[in-house]
């Protein structure tokens, strides 16, 4: 039996991961987010009805199986109260089935100043972050001066904490970027609040983890963005501040390695990105356009427009091997139904996997082209229907790769899914 399954991203994120979890929830007892923060999101389509899930793990949508907030998350406490009642309103029983790791850093206003000033400051370099404190946050967490949920439920320790850590961000607010300095009274009365919102919610998750793999219980493990903005492999310094990859699992939940029994990459069909960085595939053309058209390219958490481009199989590749992917699920395969020709990134030229940003400058792709179906295969759930032209695709993808193909989206909705190998059974 299957105990633990890791569902990740193996490109730049908004592979379509919150559906995949939400549909393998049905078999799970609990669900954990291990990595990232409110920068990301995962949009779940259940009978034609939309929600958008930042923080709260995707399972929220199924009734009966708990919630975990690992440690390794950077949790902002106004967003998820915001997304908490957000849910609520719509009926989605959430308080008594969602679980706070009280070892979790907190994104405090300063981290979101801190985010946004630096953004600025750089003009055409920036990064492209969502200016929402992520990064500052994953900072003050190595440089182990972290406010931590912990914290948060002790009134005196918050106040030591806080009048400390705040004199030395507002210092670098105040006299390098020339910005006002943030009210330290503001900030910890608004903290209290918080604190007392989701004091109920605030427990040892890594412990109540392991009871549930003491008794046997089915555990789906969620990531945010995907393998290549990790802070380690992806295309550095356009990262993000966290390892999105498979070994954060463990870290971001107190799981050990040896507790991880399958790890499932979700990749497009294609590719995209948001924000600056590089992306060999990119495409300026009619077939971007009509990518971003038929895929409804736009991010879920910051509704700007994804960059799209062809499918990067040198780059999928390397995430399959640094994440040990098990199986792989291929999304919006039917975003291609109306191309003539569909192309695949094969190489990078004479070049090896870039290892530094002016690498991926010289990147030159060499690509092979296939025969598009030019017909739907919106809603297929059998795999014998799927036009020859796109088997003869998803075989390259597992030959080049070396990982198969367990698992084909067909459609935005939870039921439009052609299952080869169902990861929780």
């Amino acid at each position: 039996m299957k105990k633990s399954v890791v569902v990740l991203g193996t490109q730049w994120g908004d592979e379509g991961k919150g559906k995949i979890v939400d549909l393998l929830t049905e078999r799970a007892d609990a669900v954990v987010r291990y990595q990232g923060g409110h920068n990301a999101g995962h949009t779940l389509i259940i009978n034609d009805e939309k929600t958008v899930l930042h923080l709260i793990p995707s399972g929220i949508l199924r009734d009966g199986v708990k919630c975990y907030i690992g440690n390794g998350v950077v949790i902002e406490p106004t967003a998820l109260i915001k997304e908490i009642k957000n849910l609520e309103a719509s009926g989605v029983d959430v308080q008594s089935r969602l679980y706070i790791s009280k070892a979790a850093p907190v994104i405090m206003p300063y981290h979101i100043t801190l985010d946004q000033l630096r953004e600025t400051k750089k003009g055409k370099q920036a990064i492209g972050t969502t200016g929402r404190g992520i990064g500052p946050s994953y900072e003050d967490k190595v440089a182990r001066r972290s406010i931590r949920i912990g914290d948060l439920l002790d009134a005196q320790l918050l106040k030591e904490k806080l009048a400390t850590v705040l004199e030395y961000h507002n210092f670098v607010i105040e006299h390098y970027h020339q910005a006002e300095p943030l009210s330290f009274d503001e900030i910890y009365q608004n903290a209290l609040q918080q604190a007392d919102f989701i004091r109920d919610m605030c427990i040892d998750v890594t412990g109540e983890l392991h009871e549930h793999l003491d008794q046997g219980h089915k555990l789906l493990m969620e990531g945010a963005q995907g393998s290549l903005l990790d802070i380690d492999h992806g295309t550095y310094p356009f990262v993000t501040s966290s390892n999105t990859t498979s070994g954060s699992a463990a870290s971001g939940s107190g799981l050990g390695a040896t507790h991880i029994d399958y790890v499932l990459g979700i990749t497009k069909a294609y590719t995209t990105r948001v924000g600056s960085g590089p992306f060999p595939t990119e495409l300026f053309d009619d077939d971007g356009a009509e990518l971003a058209k038929r895929g409804v390219e736009f991010g879920a958490t910051t509704g700007r427009p994804r960059r799209c481009g062809w499918l990067d199989l040198v780059a999928l590749k390397r995430a399959v091997q640094v994440n040990g992917v098990t199986g792989l699920c291929v999304t919006k395969l039917d975003v291609l139904d109306t191309f003539k020709t569909i192309k695949l990134c094969t190489s990078y030229g004479d070049q090896a996997f870039p290892g530094a940003a002016t690498e991926w400058e010289a990147v030159k792709c060499e690509y092979q082209s296939f025969s598009g179906w030019q017909s739907s295969t919106r809603g297929m759930t059998d795999l014998n229907k799927l036009p020859t032209e796109a088997k003869a695709i998803i075989d390259f993808i597992e030959k080049f790769t070396g990982a198969p193909v367990h698992m084909i989206s067909t459609g935005p909705d939870r039921c439009e899914n052609i299952l080869l190998v169902d990861p929780m059974s």
